[in-house]
């Protein structure tokens, strides 16, 4: 038999390589999908009312007594709420926990709304308005104010023009209110707010 008659023998097709990739494709691609469903159900997710149990509603009871009623002790009243318990307090005295939460940052209040729309409004009636806001409550000077840096509606920062140019503005000035002459906000001392707590120093 000469050697031109000789078949080469098929070699099996490796396959082995190629299912491994496809595995680790398919691996990152539900990884993927699941941290694109966490996000989306995070950004999404329901605002519920905070409601304190009575060892914690005890708790703020006293603290809002102690500033009510003591009387002054060298060294100022200081009154510190956690970020709960200021939920708690707005939902108390509004009712409206389930729309409105607020997260204390640095020298920063972040509100986050979730609220649907009335089916009259023009366009957007009848849907979910999904809303943030960044409140800064010290100036350059760190005197306190109340100033927008951000405002964000379904996932867009709006721009300033579309807010009158109030970003970046201290809203008490803008709003006419002069604390000078106000006789609540002489009592405050200071308002330091940190991650997850608000501290307010009263005035003698």
């Amino acid at each position: 038999m000469s050697t031109s008659e000789t078949a080469t023998p098929l070699r099996p097709a490796r396959t082995g390589g190629k299912r491994k990739t496809l595995l680790v494709i398919g691996v990152v691609a539900l990884l993927l999908v699941s941290a694109g469903a966490a996000y989306y159900w995070w950004s999404n997710r329901p605002i519920q009312p905070v409601v304190l149990d009575q060892q914690e509603q005890r708790l703020l009871d006293e603290k809002v007594e102690a500033v009510q009623e003591r009387s002054y002790e060298p060294g100022g009243k200081t009154l510190v709420l956690t970020e709960k318990e200021v939920n708690a307090l707005f939902h108390d005295n509004t009712g409206l926990g389930d729309k409105v939460r607020f997260e204390l940052a640095n020298q920063a209040i972040h509100a986050r709304i979730r609220t649907d729309l009335d089916e009259e409004i023009p366009v957007v009636g009848g849907r979910t308005l999904k809303a943030k806001a960044r409140f800064k409550l010290t100036d350059d000077q760190n005197n306190p104010a109340i100033i927008l840096d951000d405002l964000t509606v379904w996932g867009l920062s709006l721009p300033n023009a579309w807010l009158a140019d109030i970003k970046g503005k201290n809203l008490i000035g803008e709003l006419g209110l002069n604390l000078s002459n106000n006789r609540l906000a002489e009592g405050v001392q200071d308002i330091d707010v940190d991650h997850g707590k608000i501290t307010i120093t009263l005035a003698e």
